[in-house]
């Protein structure tokens, strides 16, 4: 139940904060984006419950961006090509793919990565007591 409870509780931060992200950088964003956005949110974190901080944070960022990229492109095909809610579209973009996702998205993502790794990690050391973030750069 615990777990649970944490894992509901990074959902809503992650997804909450991406939901503004999208607010600031676009002018609009949609309700699923919380969940998508927590969904991301919760499997960054994932990287050091799994690997106990010992991946080189550049290396976090760089598969956390993955990470972002891959879950934006199944909801992408999901919520804008099956359910045709039309909440995105990156055609415009260079390297882009179904227009769901580009190149220039996951650059970003590769340096939003970095605070939602840092907040990810004290909230787990803060709310639910796990270990202190320790980081190596490269």
């Amino acid at each position: 139940m615990r777990k649970i409870f944490k894992y509901a509780v990074l959902l809503i931060y992650g997804g909450v904060i991406y939901y503004f992200i999208e607010l600031i950088y676009r002018g609009y964003s949609h309700y699923a984006m919380i969940l998508v956005g927590g969904l991301c949110f919760i499997c960054i974190g994932l990287l050091n419950e799994l690997y106990t901080y010992k991946i080189p944070l550049i290396k976090q960022m760089f598969i956390s961006s993955l990470i972002v990229t891959v879950i934006e492109l199944i909801a992408g095909v999901v919520l804008n090509m099956w359910l045709k809610l039309d909440i995105w579209d990156y055609s415009t973009l260079r390297f882009n793919i179904l227009g769901q996702i580009s190149l220039q998205t996951s650059v970003v993502w590769f340096f939003l990565a970095l605070p939602a790794i840092y907040l990810d990690d004290y909230l787990r050391y803060w709310m639910f007591g796990e270990a202190k973030p320790q980081y190596k750069l490269i």
